[in-house]
């Protein structure tokens, strides 16, 4: 990679060459902070080809942040309030949730090791009950007996009071890590059932979509994917559907491509966010995943399945909130599903 110098000589040329040619323009930008980004992203990409580096989104990212630094504040500000809008905050949760994960590994510790007491107790236990019983075979008279027994009462009591207060310290740190569990569970964005990503993302994911329409007025779509009611009526099998489930989700991950969203919304439904694409490219990649479906017969025992899905289609709407977007979608996916002539349904996505 060239040196820090060489780099911004590189910024420098690409900054004149744009002024001579009147592209980079910041006074007739000034209230326009997408054309600021626009243009700020013509010169990390000139610089880019002046130093023979490929313009791969890495390489990409790493001059973009270096060649932002030397830029005035304002525009440091303008171009960061733009970038707040897809911003992920993976870091910060990322820590969070290493420091939840933390927490629950140390109240797993604790309870080991309250077990390990309890353990050894009730063998301490087992080992007094062993010597009094050998003391009783020499005792002569019923007394001494009595007074054995009355010992053993009170030795029985003390580890009974004290395997107590170990059960309940147990409990209360059981309680502790099973709220831990729960916390990190609510944090997670992948659905391991199906290895794709979850609800939470998903809505997640549409709402930061809403906002970046509206910011930049692009075209993004969604599409809600499951096997039809036919399909599932011919296995009555839960483990086969939940298969057919997963056939249906690996499909979409291979149809996908890497701005896309794949996600489990539940029940055996799934959504993938198309990221830049109309509603006709929208409905295009409907086509060949009904295809690529229905190509994929999927066998049980000695039984061929010929799969069919049933597809939900929306062109998302920044002034339409997600929910209403995600009930629009799976209802246009149901009626797909009630006409077999059909291989998707197009939702209007209008805010009514």
């Amino acid at each position: 990679m060239a040196a820090l110098s060489d780099l911004k000589r590189a910024q420098r040329q690409s900054s004149q060459k744009s002024n001579e040619e009147g592209v980079f323009n910041p006074a007739a930008s000034l209230n326009d902070p997408t054309s600021d980004l626009e243009i700020f992203a013509k010169e990390v990409l000139t610089a880019l080809i002046s130093d023979n580096l490929p313009p791969t989104p890495n390489n990409f990212a790493l001059y973009f942040d270096r060649i932002l630094e030397d830029k005035s504040e304002s525009l440091r500000r303008q171009i960061g309030s733009i970038l707040e809008l897809e911003e992920d905050n993976h870091d910060e949760t990322s820590i969070e949730l290493e420091k939840t994960l933390k927490q629950g590994f140390s109240s797993v510790k604790s309870i080991l090791q309250v077990s390990a007491t309890l353990y050894k107790n009730i063998s301490l236990m087992e080992k007094i009950l062993e010597k009094r019983k050998e003391e009783m075979k020499n005792i002569p008279s019923l007394n001494g007996a009595n007074d054995l027994i009355t010992s053993l009462e009170a030795d029985i009591g003390k580890l009974g009071s004290i395997l107590n207060k170990q059960v309940t310290h147990m409990k209360v740190i059981y309680d502790e890590t099973a709220t831990i569990v729960k916390q990190v569970e609510n944090e997670t964005i992948f659905d391991n059932q199906f290895g794709v990503y979850n609800k939470r993302f998903l809505i997640t994911k549409l709402e930061q979509e809403r906002h970046l329409i509206d910011e930049f007025k692009h075209k993004s779509s969604l599409i809600t994917v499951r096997l039809s009611k036919s399909t599932g009526e011919k296995i009555q099998s839960e483990k086969a559907q939940h298969l057919m489930a997963r056939t249906v989700a690996r499909l979409l991950l291979k149809t996908s491509r890497r701005s896309d969203i794949v996600a489990h919304y539940g029940e055996g439904v799934f959504a993938m966010v198309l990221k830049h694409t109309d509603i006709e490219s929208a409905k295009r990649a409907s086509e060949r995943l009904f295809d690529l479906v229905s190509s994929s017969n999927f066998f049980l025992a000695e039984q061929e399945i010929q799969l069919r899905i049933a597809i939900g289609v929306v062109e998302l709407n920044s002034t339409l909130s997600v929910e209403k977007t995600l009930v629009c979608t799976l209802t246009a996916m149901d009626a797909a599903d009630n006409n077999p002539k059909l291989r998707y349904m197009v939702c209007n996505g209008n805010d009514e």
